[in-house]
């Protein structure tokens, strides 16, 4: 044989060249092979076996690199081929070098691969069959079995033909696991393997049962005694498949413990098959030596072995739970297993032990010994270690598991005692929660419903724990891939990924809702044991802990479900419909109302103004006709209910039946909601069906109607219209009238209530009632004794009172009322939060005048619909209570004031009202001074009428047509206010501010034809002027002693409007002539000390009326019969007085002096408009006295230094303020009296350009008055040096614009007619025009 060929020299030359061969390329240079040569090597003893190795090498290499090429040299001959095979199973028997038997092992395989030939393979099981049977020891055999193994392994079919035709064989392979060798063994069950394992386990179905039966029991003996490393893994090996195979489970874990150690022959397998069956009805699980034989398994330190005993156990128990956990659980296997979780590490060992104890878990008995107890910190542990791995299936199976022990676990044992417990495995939850993997996170999401059962809780409660579980599923919601209509459009693959996603997103979501359901309910049974409210058992120095409280909790789920489970699911289940998904979402949101229910009043007004009744009703309607999904009809008619019932609390319980309501309503919606399951689109038929007689007064088909109303008013009242308005109003009214036509009972008030609204704000798109509709709807309204409990804060309810005259005649005084009790008491509560939150003080009034005075439009547009509304609002004004009154009266004055088309109408029908009331009051206070004879309610009315006459007056104008016409009605009015006036106590100044003030307009409005009568019966008036002389007298008093109580003092509103009625009584008087009965005495020094020292502290619209009053009475020269002026030596100076003194008393020249000096003062600093014209009208009266009682005098006051001064300050006040009408008359003044001399650069040069500058056609009537006196003023020879030609041109020029512009317009000079309100004080404009002269 040479090196590389496979002939023997010695034996090749006397073979036929037909049996060889050059196997290889094509070319030549292959290998040369001679089959007779390799048969006679193998069969010879000379031939050393390393040269047979070699050999056997050489087939093996043509045999795989050369496909056919042997098998073409074999089929010369049949009888060849069988021989060869033969010489080659008789080395597996004479040869005991463990390579060549390898070799040998190894060419027999594929030799007969290579020849396809079923002959050759019976050929080679007929022969190993045949020694078999002709040995009487199986010792020599383990080549044998290993080549058969590797046999069945490679050819499939071998296995079928071995269990069907060669029982006999299987017999010896049975009585080979009692051979004393373990490597025998070994290579035996290597064999059984190969058969179990083979063409999936098909050979193992056709294997004869007594065979299978025999099997598994010299299994469990030989792995029981196993010793060897290979023997047991075969062993095990084989168990594995053996325990897929059902009957073969039950016969491993029936086998008796007898037969595991007696001897056993090829004669006793009837018997033993025979024992079995009886063994199987009488042996005791508890006996069954498979579970020991495991446990010892897990025991070992091969992470191999322990994970595929882990796989043995989960493989029985998948197929008989019931019968067979038991042994396992008595055997303490759950406690090995729990160990394996502490120690390991390894993917397949942690998943094949949680799936084991998964299955285990079923068996109550799991429980009952404690084994979840024993195991759960090791796998929390374990899944901590778990989710790390990147096998996303281990942490899902174990988060599976901890899920099981978490809802089978029996309340009395508890698994968290202690709070570290309970943390560590909330950790892992939420690990697992905020996992990449859809499947995990929700896996984990269970297993957090099943942790917030409460006996799971520890002492004390984790409620920091809690929240965060809740946080980590909230958190996860961002990442959900939502279902989308482009999903649709992708590619097939695409569509289906799309699809796979979007159904693990519904699966967590789903999931996430039970657990957050779970927290809810944990969270309400908390509430309800005050151990656990409070959490009594926590360490006192975390006690003050808010995070870590049940209102911690119950925020976090409340803010948690507003801001993102309400949007998610929302979306969600707007692309893909889940009733179940649906159902866990409105229970969640039921158990809401009853954790914080102080916020749920701004939660449930969130919820309906989002339109949930709409939701809530349309998802009834699709998925609970026809008694579908009843869960998810329970929990949306519990939520609905809850919502209603809320929304409905809200309101303020004013009338003792609100109580009464509430409970109506919720007996109707709990026994009406669940039968309420139609679309929206079929309430208006069901609303306008008879339901015939009405049994029961909150079930049955008229009940359901009035369900549906109060749902249609709750939803209405936020804004979401579930009908359109016109069929919403004609289906109440509908309703209305076929209950009135069925008689019996009224509608239910709650029921009634909700009809009005419905009615009150869809009018306006449907048509008016008349007939019977109107009568049906007007006698509904009036069934009621108690229409305060109808009412509603809408305005709606207001116009729709008033559309009606009969409605409006029942009932509108009475909603008017309610309106503005309402609105007082929204006011405030406004004002109470707003004092409560000082930091937003500012934005509160603010938004509570806004508020206001949303409402007060509201009104004033139902006035304008219906005028007749007015007439209630003064009846209320002069006959209710003040704060009715006071609300109401404050209605009409901003319809007075803001409502100009409505003036003369106003006026003329409010005038003999108002006369009316006054008349009234007059009568029943006839006491002088409205002492102990008076009511209560007449004095709370007093003011508010004289108010409302203010008012009055200051609209209806001299120059309107009705002045002239109601005159006897406005004298009237007068009479009775002065009258008044004169009896009111000093005291009562809330009456004797607007009287005063009234009567001054009364003299300052009407043309001056109209006044004599007016200041003639005021002036007869001894009271009047006693109440004047009163008022003044404390004011001086006030002045003069400091130390008087400022109690004592008038206040400054009421001593402004005496001022300005005494400076109009003054003036009118003189140009009267009126007789006066009694005069008053008024201090002068009082007022100069107030303007020159004072002025201050000095409200600006007091000094108005002290520069007023002066004004007066310097224009009548200090001389008044109305006014006798009292001055003191402050102002005159010693006695005896000196001429000029004489000649200016009561002023005197000092007090001209301080009187000059003040008023210069005031028009360098006063920014304040009527002060600043009163100032110049005041100054322009002074200098007149003076002119007329001693020029000299007035020539020395106009020239003093302080006058040249002022003079230059006005004249460089700016352009906005140099040609203000006061300012150029007070230049005009100083100039003319002073002689004051002027340049004209800068000083009236800057005048001109700012005339020019602006425009004459710019400037007001009193400004361009005011100029042409001052141009008339600088004609004169006052400026030095004189103008220029030029200058004098430009200052005629303007003369003449001026002329031509006048005689245009052709109007007085002076403010616009009119009263100004400043607080509670009216000035009257005309007084305060400047005076030309």
């Amino acid at each position: 044989m040479t090196s590389v060929d496979i002939v023997c020299d010695k034996f090749h030359s006397r073979h036929d060249l037909k049996w060889s061969g050059r196997l290889g390329p094509a070319d030549g240079g292959g290998l040369l092979l001679c089959v007779a040569c390799v048969i006679e090597m193998i069969e010879s003893d000379d031939i050393a076996s390393v040269r047979k190795s070699f050999a056997l090498s050489g087939v093996s290499r043509v045999l795989k690199c050369s496909p056919g090429a042997l098998r073409e040299l074999l089929q010369q001959d049949h009888r060849v081929s069988l021989h060869f095979t033969a010489s080659l199973l008789g080395m597996l028997h004479t040869v005991e070098d463990a390579d060549t038997l390898e070799k040998v092992d190894q060419v027999l395989v594929q030799l007969l691969l290579e020849l396809q030939s079923e002959p050759s393979l019976r050929f080679v099981l007929d022969e190993v069959h045949k020694q078999l049977s002709n040995q009487h020891s199986l010792k020599g055999f383990l080549p044998t079995f290993s080549f058969l193994g590797n046999l069945v392994e490679a050819v499939p079919d071998v296995a079928h033909s071995l269990v069907t035709q060669y029982v006999p064989m299987l017999d010896h392979l049975c009585s080979a696991l009692l051979y004393p060798d373990d490597a025998l063994k070994a290579s035996a069950l290597y064999v059984w393997i190969k058969l179990f394992g083979t063409a999936g386990g098909s050979a193992a179905q056709s294997l004869p049962v007594a065979i299978r039966d025999r099997v598994c029991v010299l299994l469990l003996q030989t792995l029981a005694n196993a010793s060897s490393p290979q023997l047991i893994n075969n062993c095990v090996g084989l168990l594995w498949l053996l325990v897929q195979l059902g009957e073969a489970v039950s016969v491993l874990m029936n086998s008796p413990s007898n037969l595991m150690t007696c001897s056993e022959n090829q004669n006793s397998r009837t018997n033993n098959s025979q024992s079995l069956s009886q063994n199987e009805e009488q042996q005791s699980p508890d006996h069954c030596p498979l579970p020991l034989i495991l446990k010892k398994l897990l025991l070992s330190g091969d992470e191999t072995l322990q994970t595929t005993s882990a796989k043995c156990i989960a493989s029985v128990l998948v197929h008989s739970p019931s019968q067979c956990s038991t042994p396992f659980i008595k055997a303490d296997v759950p406690e090995f297993l729990f160990d394996r979780l502490a120690s390991s590490s390894s993917e397949m060992l942690l998943w094949s032990v949680y799936s084991c104890l998964v299955l285990l878990t079923e068996d109550p008995l799991f429980f009952s010994q404690c084994h979840s107890v024993y195991g759960i910190e090791s796998l929390v542990r374990s899944l901590t270690e778990a989710l790390r791995l990147t096998n996303l299936e281990v942490p899902k199976q174990g988060l599976l598991l901890l899920t099981e022990i978490l809802e089978r676990q029996p309340p009395t044992a508890r698994l968290f005692p202690s709070g570290p417990g309970f943390v560590a495995v909330s950790e892992a939850v939420v690990a697992g929660v905020s996992s990449t993997c859809l499947l995990v996170a929700t896996q984990a999401a269970n297993a957090a419903a099943a942790l917030f059962r409460l006996n799971h809780q520890s002492r004390p409660v984790q409620y920091r724990e809690i929240e965060r579980l809740i946080e980590a599923l909230t958190n996860k919601f961002p990442e959900l891939p939502l279902p989308s209509s482009a999903h649709s459009r992708g590619s097939g693959r695409k569509r289906s990924d799309s699809s796979s996603q979007t159904s693990r997103s519904e699966g967590f979501l789903l999931q996430a809702l039970v657990c957050f359901q779970a927290a809810c309910r944990l969270a309400e049974e908390c509430a309800s044991d005050p151990l656990l409210k409070e959490n009594a058992f926590t360490a006192p120095s975390k006690r003050g802990d808010a995070q870590d409280s049940l209102e911690s909790l119950c925020q976090c789920l409340l803010r948690c479900c507003d801001s993102v489970w309400i949007p998610t699911v929302i979306m969600m289940c707007g692309r893909a419909h889940s009733a179940q998904m649906l159902q866990y979402f409105y229970s969640t949101l039921s158990y809401q109302f009853t954790l914080l229910p102080s916020l749920m009043p701004a939660f449930a007004n969130k919820l309906a103004s989002s339109g949930f009744f709409r939701l809530a009703l349309e998802h009834k309607g699709l998925f609970c006709a026809g008694n579908r999904n009843p869960n998810l009809n329970a929990s949306s008619c519990g939520f609905l209910q809850k919502l209603s019932i809320c929304l409905l609390s809200q309101s303020d319980p004013t009338f003792g039946s609100y109580q009464h309501d509430v409970k109506e309503v919720e007996n109707l919606l709990l026994h009406n909601l669940p039968s309420l399951c139609f679309r929206l689109s079929d309430w208006p038929s069901l609303l306008c069906e008879d339901p015939g007689l009405q049994l029961c007064e909150y079930k049955g088909p008229r009940a359901t109607q009035y369900c549906l109303l109060i749902m249609l008013h709750l939803a209405l009242q936020h804004g979401d219209r579930l009908l359109p308005d016109q069929t919403a109003f004609s289906s109440v009214v509908w309703l209305l009238h076929s209950v009135q036509e069925q008689g019996g009972c009224a509608l239910p008030r709650s029921v009634l209530r909700s009809a009005l609204y419905l009615l009150a704000v869809t009018q306006d798109n449907s048509p008016d009632l008349d007939g019977a509709p109107f009568n049906c709807v007007s006698k509904a309204l009036s069934s009621c004794q108690n229409f305060s409990s109808l009412y509603f804060h809408h305005p709606a309810l207001l116009h729709f009172i008033c559309r009606y005259p009969e409605l409006a005649e029942k009932f509108g005084p009475l909603v008017l009322e309610l309106w503005l009790t309402k609105r007082t008491e929204h006011t405030d509560a406004d004002q109470t939060m707003a004092d409560i939150q000082e930091k937003k003080g500012s934005c509160a009034v603010e938004r509570q005048d806004q508020e206001t005075d949303n409402e007060t439009m509201e009104l004033l547009t139902l006035i304008e619909k219906y005028p007749r509304v007015i007439l209630t609002l003064m009846d209320m004004v002069c006959t209710r209570e003040a704060p009715l009154a006071g609300q109401a009266l404050g209605v009409l004055e901003v319809l007075l004031r803001g409502q100009r088309e409505y003036e003369t109408e106003l006026c003329t029908s409010l005038r003999p009202v108002l006369l009316q009331a006054l008349q009234r009051l007059s009568v029943e206070n006839m006491d002088p001074v409205f002492g102990p004879g008076h009511t209560a309610q007449a004095v709370n009315s007093l003011p508010l009428v004289l108010k409302l006459l203010c008012v009055t007056q200051a609209r209806d104008a001299p120059s309107t047509p009705s002045y002239s016409e109601t005159a006897g009605e406005q004298f009237k009015l007068l009479y009775h206010v002065s009258n008044i006036a004169g009896r009111l106590k000093p005291a009562n100044t809330e009456s004797l501010l607007p009287a005063l003030s009234y009567l001054y307009c009364c003299l300052s409005l009407p043309p001056a034809h109209c006044t004599d009568r007016a200041v003639s019966m005021l002036l007869s008036n001894s009271g009047l002027m006693d109440q004047l002389q009163t008022v003044l007298s404390s004011s001086s008093s006030s002045s003069s002693a400091p130390s008087v109580s400022p109690s004592a003092c008038p206040p400054s509103a009421l001593l402004c409007c005496s001022h300005l009625l005494l400076s109009s009584l003054i003036t009118l008087q003189r140009v009267h002539s009126a007789q006066v009965q009694k005069r008053i005495s008024w201090s002068l020094d009082t007022a100069v000390q107030r303007l020159l020292v004072q002025k201050r502290n000095t409200d600006d619209l007091l000094l108005v009326s002290y520069l007023r009053l002066l004004q007066a009475l310097l224009d009548v020269d200090l001389t008044s019969a109305v006014v006798c002026v009292r001055a003191g030596p402050g102002l005159l100076g010693p006695r005896p007085l000196g001429v000029e003194d004489g000649a200016l008393y009561p002023l005197g020249s000092r007090g001209a002096q301080c009187l000059s000096t003040a008023l210069s003062g005031l028009l360098l600093q006063v920014k304040h408009e009527l002060l600043l014209r009163a100032s110049v009208n005041c100054l322009s009266s002074l200098l007149g006295f003076l002119q007329r009682k001693s020029p000299a005098t007035a020539k020395y006051v106009a020239c003093q230094p302080w006058s040249g001064f002022l003079l230059s300050c006005l004249l460089s006040s700016g352009e906005s303020c140099l040609l203000h009408p006061a300012i150029l008359r007070a230049v005009t003044l100083l100039l003319q009296h002073g002689g004051t001399k002027v340049m004209w650069e800068p000083g009236v040069l800057q005048v001109i350009e700012a005339v020019e500058r602006k425009g004459l056609k710019e400037l007001s009537e009193e400004a361009a008055h005011a100029l042409r006196l001052l141009l008339t003023q600088i004609q004169s020879d006052v400026l030095q040096p004189p103008p220029t030609e030029e200058h004098k041109q430009r200052a005629r020029s303007m003369m003449e614009s001026l002329d031509l512009q006048t005689s245009a317009e052709s109007r007085s000079p002076g403010l616009p007619g009119g009263v100004l309100h400043v607080g509670d004080v009216s000035i009257c404009l005309s007084d305060f025009t400047v005076k030309a002269s």
